[in-house]
């Protein structure tokens, strides 16, 4: 059953204010936002109402106990006009796994996706046209709930928020393979998107791009040898003409992207192997010539091809091209936009009467 959406519009859009051509990073919000309440045991006030702040009491349990979990993922501009959406039914999924591992409710299929294209039916206007361009969507859910004391919460937000962004990298990436730090461990929260995880990487991101790096590469926690990630991103390594990408093993994220893209390259008539995958195998393909490219699938990144890992003191080369890549991510964002027949039925438009 769809769910009852109360909308509250704004007096004035801001959105003829905005620089399509100069969109600055996450900083820019849209007129609305979307919100939601759990409380004694269902969701409920399910209501789009203008962007603003919340209050929050300072015992919300989620500033205290890291109960809070998010999604990422973008709206575009179809070739008629309508906005789409990349595979929301798989984000929903992937935020309930999430908030399964959190100790935090479920959000209900139809009211994450219901919400989300309500939300961006109202939005429209502020998807920028410009290629590489989308409108970036940020649902989350938190604790707020104002209790002291180590528990699950009983009660809890679940907000969608809207911001345009223009293309996030313009220039091949240099990573940095950690082996001080950690992302994630067996039975930790690597394969949940938790607040938390990411909080844990803001140093070693920062040391690295310290170094002139872009990115993290991270290792396991106890060999720090077999890779598991770079930085928001899958990665993806093709060596001696097949592909390679870190199996999900509790410690890497079900990357939607990853997927599409495992799909796609299968199509390509690629072979894609999931499996483990050692920094030290990278380092000797690079040295005998069969690494070929490697490339990063994130949903607020698309691809990021890979040019260089910097592993203690020495760098591996990786590649100057990456001509799979180029064409994973050109069909990637034809088929987001309807220049391309969408083969595999990722796309969602969003069916609203827009003015």
């Amino acid at each position: 059953m769809k769910p009852n959406i109360s909308i509250t519009n704004v007096e004035k859009s801001k959105v003829d204010t905005l620089d399509f051509n100069n969109i600055p990073l996450g900083t820019t919000f849209t007129d609305h936002m979307f919100i939601c309440d759990y409380e004694n045991g269902e969701w409920t006030n399910a209501r789009i109402i203008p962007m603003g702040m919340i209050p929050t009491h300072p015992a919300a349990m989620a500033l205290h106990y890291g109960q809070a979990i998010f999604e990422g993922m973008k709206a575009y501009k179809g070739k008629e006009g309508s906005p789409m959406l990349f595979r929301p039914e798989q984000n929903a999924k992937r935020l309930n796994k999430s908030a399964d591992r959190m100790g935090m409710p479920n959000v209900p299929e139809n009211l994450f996706v219901e919400g989300l294209k309500e939300l961006v039916g109202l939005e429209h206007n502020w998807i920028p046209p410009k290629d590489g361009s989308a409108l970036y969507l940020r649902p989350f859910m938190y604790a707020d709930e104002p209790f002291i004391g180590m528990r699950a919460a009983t009660h809890y937000k679940f907000i969608i928020m809207a911001s345009p962004a223009g293309p996030f990298f313009s220039k091949r990436i240099k990573l940095w393979a950690e082996k001080q730090f950690i992302r994630a461990a067996q039975g930790g929260t690597g394969e949940a998107k938790a607040a938390g995880n990411y909080a844990a990487a803001i140093r070693p991101t920062e040391l690295a791009k310290a170094k002139g790096y872009d990115q993290v590469l991270w290792l396991d926690a106890v060999e720090h040898e077999y890779i598991q990630e770079v930085g928001t991103m899958n990665i993806f390594f093709k060596i001696n003409g097949e592909f390679i990408t870190p199996e999900l093993d509790g410690s890497v994220l079900h990357g939607i992207t990853r997927a599409s893209v495992i799909e796609m390259l299968k199509a390509m008539n690629y072979n894609v192997i999931e499996r483990k995958i050692t920094i030290t195998e990278i380092k000797e393909a690079s040295k005998n010539g069969t690494l070929e490219e490697a490339f990063g699938t994130g949903t607020a990144v698309g691809i990021a091809y890979i040019q260089d890992i910097g592993l203690e003191g020495e760098i591996i080369h990786v590649s100057d091209k990456s001509p799979v890549g180029l064409e994973v991510n050109d069909t990637l964002n034809a088929i987001k936009t309807g220049q391309l027949e969408d083969k595999f039925g990722w796309m969602t438009k969003v069916e609203k009467e827009f003015s």
